[in-house]
């Protein structure tokens, strides 16, 4: 369907021109023309096929065809409400809507923790149209009176699944309770899956929603191609440097089921002439921001992230997604290699299998629906030559030294320092030091002839010019 066959207000068509859309994907499709008729919608699509666009595009147009009251509710007072559960989500939401809304007049406005606490209130003080933030954020400064939901109109709840994963849902609820009745606002809620305690939400607060679901047999997006490999943990840097080697790529991002391990494999990758960051829960925000803005634009090849980046995030032209650990949650599966092939753009998705992760296999690959082919890995994808990291250095220094301990020796006398003189090699020969010296050999019986022929002797050795066995002089 192209947008034009909606009959949408120039300001959000110019928005739409703009952002690069002209036929709806399948989400946009169903939900549009309900949405645009003022109803309520529940909507279920996969990651990255355009629900953000769906309800901002519906949004913008019910504000423009029915404008602000005479007597508003104050500069605080948000006629449109939208409800993330993570900062990023929240930031990619912002991006598209002054995007979208860049020929409106409406002003958008995100609040998040992490950043900017006093300038976000002030800035919120000073009033917008649309508002999106984080559950914890919004309650903060509603608690202060910053904003009222007192004349919100539209509400959205993103990534409603994901607010029951955080922990948010009592924190949602203390929200929407405090917003006009549903039958005088128009709600949206949009997950990649509605289950059934997702489903309670839109029974309790929407005013009989028309339920969306798209492609609901296949879980994840078609033109990823999946595959993985079977390697031991020891195998996994060396086939993965092959593979980046084989493959190449400009956006590549691997997931990490920890942040330590996230943290550790950019430093493995950068030794070994990989441009590389880590993006994990305890980043600072504003490093986070740049982080992701560099790996946006293509001024960072590799992203290691754990599974705070796997979800909301629209990130164009993400060649490679690769699972260095494989999720123990079958539904993040679908959400990681959902950041690639996004918007009908292809993608790969790899994973490597380990004696660990490999208990999560059946249980995502029975939640995908399909098996993930496998790929062995050849001689010539291992990489030999790898450049250790520092904390391998120290690693490979304590065994080194506690392998010559153990033969005997002291640590720092004809040690490890010697290698580079002849090493384990040139120490044999050597002299034996210190401790390390044999017992003297025991005192020899006396020769025949007594001390007399002794003393002869000495006198024959300290004498000059003597003649064997002649007198002395």
């Amino acid at each position: 369907m192209d947008f034009a066959a909606l009959d949408l207000p120039e300001p959000v068509m110019r928005g739409i021109r703009e952002a690069g859309f002209v036929t709806a994907t399948p989400i946009q499709e169903g939900v549009l023309p309900l949405a645009l008729r003022g109803k309520d919608v529940a909507g279920q699509s996969q990651t990255g096929t355009g629900k953000t666009a769906a309800f901002l595009i519906a949004a913008f147009t019910r504000l423009l065809r029915s404008p602000a009251p005479q007597a508003p509710g104050g500069a605080g007072a948000p006629r449109v409400l939208i409800i993330a559960p993570t900062r990023e989500l929240v930031v990619q939401i912002e991006s598209d809507a002054r995007l979208l809304g860049q020929f409106t007049p409406f002003r958008t406005l995100a609040v998040y923790g992490g950043i900017d606490y006093a300038k976000q209130r002030e800035a919120l003080a000073a009033g917008c149209d649309l508002l999106v933030g984080t559950p914890g954020r919004l309650i903060d400064y509603l608690k202060q009176r910053v904003w009222s939901p007192k004349h919100v109109e539209v509400l959205v709840i993103d990534e409603a699944d994901r607010m029951f994963d955080m922990g948010f849902i009592a924190d949602l609820r203390f929200i929407l309770r405090r917003l006009p009745p549903h039958e005088k606002r128009q709600s949206f809620l949009f997950s990649a899956t509605l289950s059934f305690r997702v489903l309670e939400l839109t029974w309790e607060f929407m005013n009989n929603p028309t339920q969306i679901t798209i492609m609901p047999q296949q879980k994840t997006v078609a033109r990823v191609e999946q595959m993985l490999f079977h390697v031991g943990r020891e195998e996994k840097f060396p086939v993965l440097l092959g593979f980046l080697k084989r493959e190449g790529g400009d956006r590549i991002l691997i997931f990490t089921n920890t942040r330590e391990e996230a943290r550790r494999l950019e430093d493995r990758l950068t030794r070994n002439a990989y441009e590389t960051r880590a993006l994990t829960g305890d980043v600072d925000q504003k490093r986070r921001l740049k982080i992701l803005n560099d790996f946006k634009e293509g001024r960072l090849p590799v992203l290691v992230a754990t599974d705070v980046a796997s979800r909301g995030l629209h990130i164009e032209a993400v060649s490679h997604v690769i699972n260095w650990d494989l999720p123990q949650d079958a539904e993040d599966y679908v959400h990681r290699i959902g950041r690639t092939a996004r918007a009908g753009a292809g993608g790969k998705a790899v994973s490597f299998v380990d004696e660990a992760s490999a208990l999560y296999l059946e249980a995502i690959e029975k939640f995908i629906g399909q098996k993930i082919p496998v790929e062995w890995a050849d001689d010539d994808l291992f990489v030999s030559e790898i450049k250790p990291t520092a904390e391998e250095r120290r690693r490979f220094a304590e065994e080194r030294r506690a392998r010559f301990e153990a033969r005997g020796g002291r640590f720092g006398d004809r040690g490890p320092r010697d290698h580079g003189r002849g090493g384990p090699e040139r120490r044999r020969h050597e002299a034996p030091h210190h401790a390390d010296r044999p017992p003297a050999a025991p005192p020899q019986p006396p020769s025949p002839g007594g001390a007399a022929g002794q003393g002869r002797r000495r006198r024959r050795r300290g004498g000059g010019g003597a003649r064997p066995g002649g007198p002395s002089p």
